[in-house]
Parts: structure tokens; C-alpha cells; sequence
């Protein structure tokens, strides 16, 4: 298609000076871009496909940057950043150097709130609304929500929150929600499913049999009413729940027909208090493969738009979510006490096999993961042995429930912890930098750092045999290629293993780095040590070790400050050893978005990283005087 409108919008001034006759074709052609674009850049594609002309609309309505657009999760926002002066830049989408997948405020003034988690946006719009109702600026706060974000906690504490008088007066607030039938994984979040449910209970029922009764001595008004019936009951009930929270409802309306989002949203704009508009989208609009197969675009790699994603022709190695599905399903099929826990992550974490061998034993709880994880704590009450399939950055945010209603209690709930370390292209937000950090401080919390695919299986395997909260962390991606082996056999509890003998320095691996520790104990001819578990921590490896040696190194893909290698510090401080230790991890800093591999030579953390780090602390040949450890 070629583009005559799009080259001339730098900001969303120029939208706004475009006449209205032109907005669809502008549409049109920005819809093509966000395609060939994420088709070389690879990236997040259904859900900007779909938010095209909602985008367009917000920005001719509102005075942006003035008036705050707040973006939730901001997977969506690829419209957004085209049209507020990042499209040449566009090219560089996730890579190191480049723009955001997410709204971020240092890149942009038209970004007014950075995000990458669910259901935010009406929090943090209302906190907008509100700064700028005390300090008397008149300037309107929108937050843009979807159907699958709406279910959780959060956005109904910020709804109830939102509708109360401030100082006398409802902000000035809108809601959009964008209500696309689908968060990530189709069956989760669907606003519509929910709203069937209700309105098949009592309380529709009476109301609609109590109508029967009294429009049916005229038959021309009952033959109406049922005809509107089936149109009604879907903008009704909406209404009905949004404005007992205080909010003006208006809706469901088409969100791909400019006609009528921006007069509709021309009105509310021009409405003082809490506004609320329902808009029906579709994931992948406009493009036919993505709307046929929206969770396959959701995040493809680059591919040809003209023949769409291809299976590639050789497999590439297992990854470390392939190796966790195919392990729930045969601990599933060993034991039946087990059940399978996500928060509308299914395809994310590989449970797509084991939600159609077990269906009687697959949750996806939506977007709630304070719910799924004291869910998991009253199934295992119940003598069931849950296993939360979660990543690292989203179990974060059900810390409470964590260690008040698990760790607390002792009860043997599994946390499978995708996306541990680094990830990539989504950057910070999704980076499982924290976790040996928060969980090894829990008391009663195991803490597993497997180092390959096969030892992924057998910790999985070794955590789910405890008694207790267990956690085993593993990245993104493949690892060493290491043979998965079918048999199932238990770890050495808080055992860690030789895997290289050497001298003077030992290095201490905690997950995937061994392999790059290990590469670079050959030049520095140390000792390696594969520690498998960051709590219970091996203090008698770690002790043995330290008083063997003249120093020792510890490395995980984690954050130093509180991390495995605190872990170390700490156990050579109670058994009184003054060996020193390097500690290698990730800084105190947040890692932007990029290749993980360069990524990770960037923070020292591959084979020559690690050398160089060695050699600069102690020196090529170290000959360190060593305290006496006796």
C-alpha cells in the first residue's frame, strides 16, 4: 500500500488538522504500517492491529501530550507511537538501543505513564485526574483498559475508588475498555462471558419474567420487547454494573468505526465526573491470518506478511518452557493429587498439552495472580499438590499471599518461574531479575536453580516430592542443549555438585551460567561448582570450597543485592571464613530491552565477562594471602 497520509503525521497535531474524510484512509495506511513493520522486527501484532482506529480517535478528540492517555499493559500502543514521532524509528522496536514495546515516559512526553503489567491504567489515571483537579488545571485523564485486564482486583479497587467524591467532586476521569473477546489466552478475561453469566442468575431472570407479566396482555409491546431483548440485554447490564460504581456508561459501541468513536468520545470529553465507554474491537482487525489465529500473532518473530508465520524447517532445541509442559504432564499422569494453576498464561508457560490431557486439573484464573496463588494454598489444604506456572516479574505481585497464606502455613504449592534473568525484548518490566532475592528471605521457601534442560525436569520433579513451598526458576529460551532424560529422579536435597576441578579460584554457579563459568574456568583454570539450589544453600560445599581455595566467585542471573551470593556471604560469616568472594549477577540498575545474549556480556555475565572479572579482582595467577580458616 502506499503511504500518502502517514509520512505527513509527525505528532497528533497534524492529526488533528487532518479533515475528517481523510481519518480512514489514514487508518488504512497505518494499520499497513504496524503489519510490515512487527513483520521485521517481530513484536507484539494482534492486539495493535486491533486498536487502529481507537488510537486515531483518542488522539483527534484529546489535546495530547496535554490531556494524560494512560495505556494498559501497553502492548497496544504501536498505533500510539507512530503517530506521536517515533515512526522512523520504529525499525529498532525491542532491540537494544532502540524504542520500547511498552509505553515508557523517558522516551516520550506523549507516554505519560510507563507500563508492561495488567490493570494499572485506572489507578494511575485517576491519580491524574485528581493532581489535576488540586492544582486547578483543567486537563482531561483517560485510561484505556482491556476486557482481559479488567479481570483483575486492581481495576475494580481503582473503579470503586474512581466513583467516590473527591473533595465534593468526581474527577474528571474516562474509561475506555477495550473489549477485544480475549486477554492472551482466548478463554480468559472475555467481559462478555462474564456478563452472560450474570445475566443468566436470578436477578435477570426475575426482571425479565416480571416484563413477561406485564406486557402480555399487549401483544404488540411483548412482540417488541422480545425483539429488543437479545440488543438490549448486552447494554443494559453493563451499565447497570459500571454505574453502581459511579460511572456514566455508554456503550458497547463498534471501536473500528471512526464515525462513531469520535463524536461519542467528543461528548464525554465535553462530561464532567466519571465517564465510561464500552468498545467492541477485534484482536488482529484487518489483517485475515491474525483475526483467523490472533494468540499465534500475539508476539510472532519476523515473518513474511504475505505468507504469514511458518513452521521453521528444521526444530530448534527445547526450550525451559517446553521442558516444564511436557514434565506437568507426566508428574500429572504419576499423580493424581496434581493440579495446574496459571493467571490467563497458558500458551506463555507451555500448558497448552497438559490443559487438553487434563482439563479437570487446568485453572486459568484471568489476570489475578494474588487470586491464583492463595487459590493454590486452599487447594493444597485440601491434600492436592498445586503447581503455579508463573513468570518470575508477575509473581511479584503476589508477595502477600506468597508468604502469608503459603509460607506461612507450610503448604506444598510448586512455583514454576518462567522468565527467570533476563528476557530480552521486553525489557525491564518482564525481566525475572528479583526473585533468589525475595523468595530465599521467605522462611519455609525452597529456592531451585537448575542449569539445564534435563536438570530443569528433575528439580521440577524434586520440588513437587517436598513438603513445603517450593520454587524452581528457569529463562526464557533454550539452554545448553543438554538430553532430557524421561526418567524422573530426585535431586540431592540442598546438594550442590563438582563439575570442574581446578585451583586457587572456585567459582560458584547458580542456574544457566554454569555454562559460562564453566568456559571460563578453563582459562582460569578454577574450580566450578554447580549449586542447584540458592535455599537451603550447600554451607558445607560452600565452607569446603572457601577453605580449599583463595577466593571464590559466586554467579547468577539475579540481582546481587540480597541474592545467591549474599546467600554465600552470609554462610561463610556463621561458619567464621574470611575467604573473599566476587559476586557476579545482575547491577543495580534495570536492564533495558535487547539481545539477552549481548545483554548479558553487557553485565559481564558470559564466559569473558566472567574471566575478566576475575582477573581484575585477583589477578591472572592470584596468589592472595589466605586467612587462617581453622
Amino acid at each position: 500500500m502506499k503511504h500518502v497520509l502517514l509520512p505527513t503525521i509527525d505528532s497528533p497535531a497534524d492529526l488533528r488538522r487532518l479533515p475528517r474524510a481523510e481519518l480512514q484512509q489514514l487508518a488504512d495506511e497505518l494499520r499497513d504500517y504496524v503489519l510490515n513493520s512487527v513483520s521485521k522486527t517481530g513484536g507484539h501484532l494482534s492486539s495493535n492491529l486491533g486498536t487502529v482506529e481507537l488510537t486515531i480517535a483518542l488522539h483527534r478528540v484529546f489535546n495530547t501530550p496535554h490531556d494524560r492517555l494512560v495505556w494498559d499493559v501497553g502492548h497496544q500502543t504501536y498505533p500510539h507511537k507512530i503517530l506521536t514521532g517515533r515512526r522512523e524509528r520504529m525499525g529498532t522496536l525491542r532491540q537494544l538501543g532502540g524504542i520500547s514495546g511498552f509505553p515508557r515516559r523517558e522516551e516520550s512526553e506523549y507516554d505519560t505513564f510507563g507500563t508492561a503489567h495488567s490493570s494499572t491504567s485506572i489507578s494511575a489515571a485517576l491519580g491524574m485526574a485528581l493532581a489535576a483537579q488540586q492544582k486547578g488545571e483543567k486537563r482531561h485523564a483517560v485510561a484505556i483498559i482491556g476486557d482481559g485486564a479488567m479481570t483483575a482486583g486492581m481495576a475494580f479497587e481503582a473503579l470503586n475508588n474512581a466513583g467516590m467524591p473527591h473533595v465534593g467532586h468526581v474527577p474528571n476521569l474516562l474509561v475506555v475498555l477495550n473489549d477485544n473477546d480475549m486477554s492472551i489466552s482466548p478463554p480468559v478475561g472475555a467481559l462478555n462471558k462474564y456478563l452472560a453469566r450474570l445475566m443468566s442468575g436470578k436477578f435477570y431472570a426475575a426482571a425479565r419474567e416480571g416484563a413477561k407479566s406485564v406486557l402480555k396482555n399487549a401483544p404488540p409491546l411483548f412482540e417488541l420487547a422480545r425483539r429488543f431483548e437479545e440488543h438490549a440485554k448486552g447494554m443494559v447490564v453493563p451499565g447497570t454494573i459500571f454505574e453502581e460504581f459511579g460511572f456514566n456508561y455508554v456503550g458497547p459501541i463498534d471501536g473500528h468505526d471512526l464515525d462513531a468513536l469520535i463524536p461519542t468520545l467528543e461528548n464525554l470529553r465535553d462530561k464532567p465526573g466519571a465517564q465510561f465507554l464500552h468498545v467492541v474491537t477485534k484482536k488482529g482487525y484487518g489483517y485475515k491470518l491474525a483475526e483467523a489465529d490472533p494468540v499465534k500473532y500475539h508476539g510472532p518473530t519476523p515473518f513474511d506478511p504475505a505468507q504469514g508465520i511458518q513452521k521453521p524447517a528444521t526444530p530448534g532445541k527445547t526450550s525451559f518452557t517446553q521442558v516444564f509442559g511436557q514434565w506437568l504432564c507426566d508428574m500429572a499422569q504419576k499423580d493424581s493429587r496434581l493440579v495446574g494453576i496459571t493467571p490467563a498464561m497458558r500458551e506463555g508457560s507451555g500448558m497448552v498439552e497438559f490443559h487438553k490431557r487434563f482439563p479437570e486439573r487446568y485453572f486459568d484464573v484471568g489476570i489475578a495472580e494474588q487470586h491464583a496463588v492463595t487459590f493454590a494454598a486452599g487447594l493444597a489444604c485440601e491434600g492436592l499438590k498445586p503447581v503455579v506456572a508463573i513468570y518470575s516479574t508477575f509473581l511479584q505481585r503476589a508477595y502477600d499471599q506468597l508468604i502469608h497464606d503459603v509460607a506461612l502455613q507450610n503448604l506444598p504449592v510448586v512455583f514454576a518461574l518462567d522468565r527467570a534473568g533476563l528476557v530480552g525484548a521486553d525489557g525491564a518490566t518482564h525481566a525475572g531479575a528479583y526473585d533468589i532475592a525475595y523468595l530465599r528471605c521467605v522462611p519455609n521457601m525452597a529456592v531451585l536453580t537448575p542449569s539445564d534442560e534435563d536438570e530443569c525436569r528433575q528439580a521440577l520433579y524434586t520440588a513437587f516430592l517436598q513438603d513445603q513451598p517450593t520454587a524452581v526458576r528457569y529463562p526464557r529460551g533454550s539452554g545448553a542443549g543438554v538430553e532430557i532424560q524421561a526418567e524422573m529422579s530426585a535431586i540431592p536435597w540442598g546438594r550442590g555438585e563438582l563439575r570442574r576441578r581446578g585451583s586457587r579460584i572456585a567459582i560458584l554457579a547458580f542456574g544457566t551460567l554454569l555454562h559460562p563459568a564453566l568456559a571460563a574456568a578453563e582459562k582460569l583454570d578454577a574450580t566450578v561448582a554447580n549449586m542447584r539450589f540458592a535455599k537451603p544453600l550447600d554451607s558445607a560445599l560452600v565452607a569446603e570450597l572457601a577453605r580449599s581455595h583463595e577466593a571464590l566467585v559466586t554467579i547468577e542471573e539475579g540481582c546481587t543485592m540480597g541474592g545467591a551470593g549474599s546467600a554465600v556471604l552470609e554462610a561463610l560469616a556463621e561458619a567464621g571464613l574470611t575467604t573473599p568472594v566476587l559476586t557476579l549477577g545482575l547491577p543495580d540498575r534495570f536492564i533495558e530491552h535487547g539481545d539477552p545474549a549481548k545483554l548479558l556480556a553487557q553485565c559481564g555475565l558470559d564466559a569473558a565477562g566472567i574471566e575478566q572479572a576475575v582477573v581484575k579482582r585477583f589477578g591472572a595467577r592470584p596468589s592472595l594471602v589466605r586467612a587462617v580458616n581453622h
